[in-house]
């Protein structure tokens, strides 16, 4: 009896392991200080590098007020632009362009992270 109860808990910890979700921020960029926004706040823009360890990776962007990029306007960028980086990011009053190495450029809204979104 104690070794099924064992068996079923150490599978319960390793199925927890495997699906259990890590992230990298990858790439960081903030609006220069000149970029003024119509909330007031400063804005972040982060690649986040979302992966487990049963081998599923997926990558998103996150644009908004906080630098630590667990709160804003998300994106899911597709793998294969995700695994190429972020070349650059410009920051205007209209929004913010992202350009991949790829030479694939991606434009956010100011409206879409203006005021906490």
């Amino acid at each position: 009896m104690l070794g099924v109860v064992a068996g079923v808990l150490l599978s319960a910890v390793v199925l927890t392991a495997a699906w259990w979700p890590r992230t990298e921020v990858t790439y960081r960029s903030s609006a220069p200080s000149a970029v003024v926004y119509a909330d007031g706040s400063p804005h972040f823009l982060s690649l986040v590098h979302r992966y487990s360890l049963s081998g599923q990776q997926s990558y998103r962007m996150v644009v908004g007020r906080d630098p630590g990029a667990s709160y804003g306007h998300w994106v899911d960028v597709d793998a294969a632009l995700g695994a190429s980086g972020i070349e650059s990011a410009t920051w205007t009053e209209s929004g913010v362009r992202v350009r991949f190495p790829t030479g694939h450029e991606l434009f956010v809204p100011a409206r879409s992270f203006l005021y906490g979104r």
